[in-house]
């Protein structure tokens, strides 16, 4: 699994400071995907020392790390997840997925938020109430079994 770049954002997970890290080798390559330079296997490799170098930058600048992508290999983002929650275990971990259903390789004990769903370019984004994407606070014990549909805080009033 490759990154291609990260940043600080302030929009992706609600309530939170978070390192997003753009990961390369996108297989749903979405009609409208305003970044398919990520379809491509590109960048630098994604591992737990890799992380941790990041990690150790960003220090207390941050309060969450979301995986955006990692379809290709979810077992790969989900063990850089469940290895993030016992090195780090004051940054919560989040992971952007393409698809529609939640992978079987993810261990929902590794993450607190989930966005599932690909992009739809007539649905729109998650900012939009007409969007097909759902970003889920993870809570295993909730009806659905993932958590708390939290996508309408993207919602501007």
């Amino acid at each position: 699994m490759k990154y291609v770049n990260t940043g600080v954002v302030f929009q992706e997970i609600p309530d939170e400071v978070t390192l997003s890290i753009n990961i390369s080798n996108c297989p749903c390559h979405c009609m409208g995907c305003h970044s398919q330079y990520l379809w491509e296997d590109i960048g630098e490799p994604l591992n737990a020392m890799s992380l941790d170098v990041m990690l150790k930058e960003y220090g207390d600048d941050i309060t969450c790390v979301a995986f955006m992508g990692g379809d290709a290999t979810p077992e790969k983002v989900d063990s850089l997840a469940g290895w993030m929650h016992s090195a780090y275990p004051h940054l919560k971990t989040a992971w952007y997925s393409g698809r529609a259903i939640l992978s079987d390789k993810i261990h929902l004990k590794n993450f607190d938020y989930i966005k599932l769903g690909p992009y739809i370019e007539s649905k729109g984004p998650l900012n939009k109430p007409t969007t097909n994407q759902v970003l889920y606070k993870v809570n295993p014990k909730a009806e659905n079994g993932i958590g708390e549909n939290i996508t309408k805080k993207f919602w501007k009033k």
